[in-house]
């Protein structure tokens, strides 16, 4: 093992250096909290999970763009009309609630972490990233919890 050796100019420059750093990240963690996610997003977010409770594609289409898009590891920016036949179609008689564990964002951007149930007494827990334009829902990401687990598309579905 080798010895590193400082002085205490050298010591106390170090300190100094890594307290500006700190002044400065602190700054921008600052300037990015200014923007936090609107309550009118939140809501969306919220209302979009509801949809999914309510069995109601027109609520959910309401509050998706028109170019709206869907990612997740099966699926690679689908469109609109194809996230309807792809997730809502063959998902949506699966699915009994959702437990939002985690809404954050700032801007235009939020996570979700979220428990979903399923009619048969099962749970997955998912992570969701939104990302809105013009108050509507562009896209969202999504990423699956553990597929060996959990039912869901992913791991064959209705177990």
């Amino acid at each position: 093992m080798k010895k590193i050796m400082l002085s205490r100019r050298e010591l106390l420059g170090t300190g100094a250096c890594a307290l500006a750093a700190t002044a400065a990240v602190s700054e921008r963690v600052a300037a990015q909290s200014g923007t936090a996610l609107s309550p009118k997003k939140e809501a969306t977010i919220r209302t979009y999970y509801g949809a999914w409770e309510k069995k109601d594609w027109e609520l959910v289409n309401s509050l998706v763009a028109s170019d709206f898009t869907f990612s997740s590891p099966m699926d690679n920016h689908i469109s609109k009309s194809s996230f309807k036949k792809g997730c809502w179609d063959t998902q949506i008689n699966f699915i009994e609630r959702f437990d939002l564990q985690q809404v954050v964002g700032n801007g235009d951007n939020a996570f979700v972490l979220y428990v979903c149930h399923t009619r048969n007494g099962k749970t997955l827990q998912n992570v969701e990233y939104f990302r809105f334009r013009d108050e509507k829902i562009a896209a969202i990401e999504c990423y699956f919890g553990a597929p060996a687990n959990f039912p869901s598309a992913v791991s064959g579905g209705h177990s």
